[in-house]
């Protein structure tokens, strides 16, 4: 794949009120989550390095014990297999998400 359109991007509902379209190459990955107004995504770890980036909306986002609230234009940096977790606050938020290594789980 060389050139995309999000929109045209397969949409997954990975849970009630959050949907994932993803791109990538061999080595790395982006996708894009479309948030319901007080998704919460339960706390979890992976084996992947990630780069989360909202572009719309805000989330009150939990790294290895920190909680801080998210707004639009401001991210976060997540090392591999450190626990994580976030809530969406009271409105819609679309949110980028760059992955190395690809998830497989995710293509």
């Amino acid at each position: 794949m060389d050139f995309f359109c999000v929109d045209d991007l397969p949409a997954v509902e990975m849970l009630p009120g959050l949907t994932r379209r993803a791109v990538w190459l061999e080595n790395v990955m982006i996708t894009f989550f479309t948030f319901e107004p007080n998704t919460v995504i339960p706390a979890h770890a992976h084996p992947h390095e990630q780069i989360t980036y909202v572009v719309e909306g805000a989330l009150e986002f939990t790294l290895g014990g920190e909680t801080r609230l998210l707004r639009s234009g401001e991210g976060v940096c997540i090392p591999l297999a450190v626990q994580h977790g976030a809530r969406v606050l009271d409105e819609p938020a679309f949110v980028l998400d760059a992955w190395h290594p690809p998830r497989e789980d995710y293509r």
